[in-house]
């Protein structure tokens, strides 16, 4: 057993650590593979703006010359200093059912993180906001959503094995259009809408979304007031993450919600690609695009990632107009004969328990981890 800090100069290495999860996969069929030229960008330190302001360091476990295992390992320093932790980062865990593997890597991860002054690991959590969060452990049996993980049920007694403890849930739920959404629940968001002056405003084209790009980061990082556990975006972030979403966004499923002219919430939601990409093993080029742009168009699957609200506006039913648009954006289009709501912490409890109310039934649960050093 040999565990080697990855050389990112190295293509070899390079290629060992993004070609392993097809490995550990192989014969999982709901296994979603990422996009490639994402993943390779995250290994990127001249391209990836995540680097221009923190760090992270990268992990493979070799049995000979195999590749059995890896790891990453980050210090964001932007969620350092808005939550005021030394807090380090793991992720893009991959491993075949090796506790000495596993042992190895994250050792070495420990080590990293202890090296630089951090006092704690939580993980499994990404360079992004956009980044799928957790280890998942109920619903193995279904296809994730795009961009949230997928793992098998052996990684909990890996990674409980290196001391880790439970730091918090996420649930996903199911909607389907069978659901027998509340009238009232429209009712309310309209009185609300029309006695605090709020409209929901709707986009045509790409073209309409990427002007609208610097005010949503102006949103989010505003949506972050009060809470903890989260990160503020920079300019660049926002940029490549826009790059890398309005590809394949349908502007007509991208609701902000507005106060006369200044955005004050919003609810993103997606067609879901995931087909496509098992089709294409997660490939672009030549011609994945083409497979892609096809899912996108008959897809019934919608994925709903994203919903906030700024502090001032969430009390006094506030929320009822984002599940309002919520169920909409499942019944307008005619395509979609399914959607999940992605990861809702569970200490968010009376949303949970409101959604369930309305019929979604909350089918999958990822979990973080936590260890202290």
């Amino acid at each position: 057993m040999n565990i080697s800090q990855l050389d990112l100069k190295d293509k070899r290495q390079v290629d060992d650590f993004i070609r392993l999860p097809f490995v550990i996969y192989r014969n999982i069929p709901q296994w979603v593979p990422p996009l490639q030229m994402d993943e390779r960008l995250k290994l990127n330190r001249k391209k990836f703006p995540y680097y221009k302001h923190s760090q992270a360091d990268f992990f493979l476990a070799y049995a000979g010359t195999r590749p059995i295992g890896r790891l990453a390992v980050l210090d964001n320093r932007h969620y350092n200093e808005f939550n005021h932790e030394t807090t380090a980062f793991f992720y893009l865990f991959e491993c075949e059912n090796n506790l000495e593997a596993a042992t190895g890597l994250f050792t070495a991860a420990i080590d990293w993180a202890s090296a630089r002054g951090l006092n704690k690991v939580i993980g499994p959590k990404g360079f992004t906001p956009l980044d799928g969060f957790g280890l998942l452990v109920k619903g193995f049996e279904h296809r994730p959503a795009f961009g949230l993980p997928y793992n098998p049920a052996y990684y909990v007694d890996l990674i409980e094995a290196q001391g880790f403890t439970k730091a918090g849930e996420s649930v996903s739920g199911y909607i389907g259009t069978d659901i027998q959404f509340p009238e009232r629940i429209h009712e309310l968001a309209e009185r609300i809408a029309q006695r605090r002056g709020l409209r929901i405003a709707r986009y045509k084209t790409r073209a309409d979304l990427r002007s609208l790009v610097p005010q949503l980061k102006e949103l989010y990082n505003d949506s972050l007031q009060g809470t903890s556990g989260n990160t503020p975006l920079t300019d660049e972030e926002v940029d490549s993450l826009a790059n890398q979403l309005l590809w394949f966004a349908d502007p007509k499923l991208i609701k902000i919600v507005m106060k006369n002219d200044e955005p004050i919430g919003f609810l993103f939601a997606y067609p879901d690609i995931s087909a496509a990409l098992q089709k294409t093993k997660g490939k672009l080029f030549p011609f994945g695009w083409l497979t892609l742009l096809r899912e996108l168009k008959r897809t019934d699957w919608l994925n709903i990632n994203g919903a906030g609200l700024l502090p001032e506006y969430r009390g006094s039913g506030g929320t009822a107009i984002l599940y309002s648009e919520i169920f909409k954006s499942v019944k307008e289009s005619g395509q979609f004969k399914h959607a999940e709501v992605v990861q809702i912490g569970v200490e968010n409890e009376a949303m949970q328990r409101e959604m369930e109310n309305f019929g979604i039934d909350f089918y999958k649960i990822h979990r973080t981890y936590l260890r202290d050093l």
